[in-house]
């Protein structure tokens, strides 16, 4: 969630401090309000924040021989200030945090993309290295896929008495709808209009929810992601879609109602547009 990623930000920017100024542990509720106040004006609640810069001090000296082990090689004080302080933060919650709410996977992916931002050029690959050694140590399991919430639509318009569809054609050869990831405290309904918007240009009108699909996709960072996507009955006046650059897709366009069983569409998006179609034929 963007809270929380912005959450991490906050943490690091006060562990690299104390770090670097040598600053007595006493001082960084301090270090923390001031962090919170110039590098995080909109974020809701700071309770995160918090529960991760106490945990991580409370179990600090835990976690440095922990880096110590993974990384025998990189004695601790040569290790680069944001490297060091973003593998405290990624095994804070690889090994001590609730994992019910943060996963080993996220965790390491908060860490990589941490240290992307704020490190070296190789700063992402040190920290994937020992997070995941330590992450294979301690058992390496994480069965739980992690979930993310996502929705699209059947995307229609009318034209002398005759419906035309929106379809988006990925680079597996498949023509399918658009859809994408919800944001935190976004309705589905409000993210259909938002992600067909981004993706595709075109403003459409929600009329009804028609159906939902779970699948399981493989992350390489992540790992197994159970991916939940909610999908909309909608209706536009838009006849020039635009498909934004991406890597998934490469097309987009409209088709006549008569030509889609000409389509190659995936098997578990076929009875959400043949809902639709039996909607509009009512």
């Amino acid at each position: 969630m963007a809270n929380r990623h912005l959450s991490r930000s906050v943490v690091l920017q006060t562990l690299f401090e104390k770090d670097f100024n040598n600053i007595d542990n006493s001082k960084v509720e301090f270090l923390v309000k001031r962090n919170l106040n110039e590098f995080a004006l909109g974020l809701e609640d700071s309770t995160f924040v918090k529960e991760l810069i106490n945990g991580i001090l409370k179990n600090q000296k835990k976690i440095d021989k922990v880096i110590e082990k993974a990384a025998p090689e990189w004695p601790l004080t040569q290790i680069a200030g944001v490297d060091r302080n973003v593998l405290r933060i990624g095994l804070y919650e690889l090994l001590f945090g609730n994992k019910t709410e943060v996963p080993p996977r996220v965790a390491i992916n908060e860490a990589i993309e941490l240290a992307k931002a704020f490190g070296g050029e190789s700063s992402g690959k040190f920290v994937n290295g020992v997070l995941g050694t330590v992450f294979s140590e301690v058992g390496g399991k994480d069965e739980r896929p992690l979930e993310e919430n996502l929705a699209g639509a059947v995307i229609y318009r009318t034209e002398k008495d005759k419906l035309f569809f929106l379809f988006v054609h990925d680079v597996f050869g498949y023509w399918t709808l658009s859809k994408g990831h919800l944001e935190e405290k976004e309705t589905p309904e409000d993210g259909a209009i938002r992600e067909v918007k981004e993706e595709v240009g075109v403003d459409i009108k929600i009329e009804k929810e028609i159906g939902r699909n779970e699948y399981i996709a493989s992350d390489p960072e992540k790992g197994k992601i159970k991916k939940k996507v909610i999908y909309f009955l909608a209706s536009t006046k838009d006849k020039n879609p635009n498909l934004k650059e991406t890597g998934g897709l490469d097309r987009v366009s409209w088709f006549k109602m008569e030509d889609l069983g000409d389509l190659k569409i995936y098997d578990d998006v076929k009875p959400i547009i043949a809902k639709a179609i039996k909607i509009l034929k009512s």
